[in-house]
């Protein structure tokens, strides 16, 4: 087992880490838990980035790394979702409703893909990751940074009164959540219509 192999393991071991320090109530908690997302999201950087520089890509590479981005986004989204509907928070039904329904888009997207990506790999052929995905997946890591902690930031606000630093991080999140959701569909439809030819019998 190669490096970026051994890094796609440790993101992948890290998941169980994170959910548990988010949901496991202590001080600051959910701002630990999202130092070891940006931990496993950084190991995402990484592992591609030595494969493709020392040659060191794999095909158990090729199927982890794709299934561990996967299994990291969705258990975050699914925290955020949890964190919009807490009984403790005030935020409005509106924006509730217009984090899971991003959250619901965005996993589906990435299911819709995954199939698509399986039936190109049963005719042999290779689908790049293009640049509207990586822009995609950029915003959608910012957006889950600024989202996970404001729990403990409402909590410090809070005690302090200083409540429009915790409003400032959830609208800033839930914009970015949107603007990754936009791309999200946007790169979605581009990849489908750019490797259509894959669905040709």
């Amino acid at each position: 087992m190669n490096l970026p192999t051994k890094l796609t393991f440790l993101r992948i071991i890290l998941i169980p880490v994170f959910v548990t320090l988010f949901f496991v109530e202590f001080k600051f908690h959910c701002v630990a838990a999202t130092a070891v997302f940006i931990l496993a999201s950084f190991t995402d950087f990484l592992d591609g980035h030595i494969a493709r520089k020392k040659n060191l890509v794999t095909d158990l590479g090729k199927f982890l790394d794709p299934i561990a981005d996967k299994m990291l986004v969705a258990c975050a989204l699914f925290a955020v979702t949890v964190l919009l509907y807490d009984a403790n928070n005030d935020i409005m039904p509106a924006l509730r409703i217009a984090g899971v329904v991003c959250a619901m888009i965005i996993l589906c997207r990435e299911l819709m893909i995954s199939g698509f990506r399986i039936v190109a790999s049963s005719k042999n052929v290779v689908l790049a990751a293009d640049k509207l995905g990586k822009i995609k997946t950029v915003l959608q890591m910012f957006a889950l940074i600024l989202l996970l902690p404001v729990p403990d930031f409402y909590a410090y606000a809070t005690q302090h009164a200083m409540t429009v630093w915790g409003d400032g991080l959830l609208y800033a999140g839930l914009i970015l959540l949107a603007l990754s959701t936009i791309m999200t569909l946007v790169s979605g439809i581009h990849y489908l219509v750019q490797n259509q030819q894959v669905l040709k019998d």
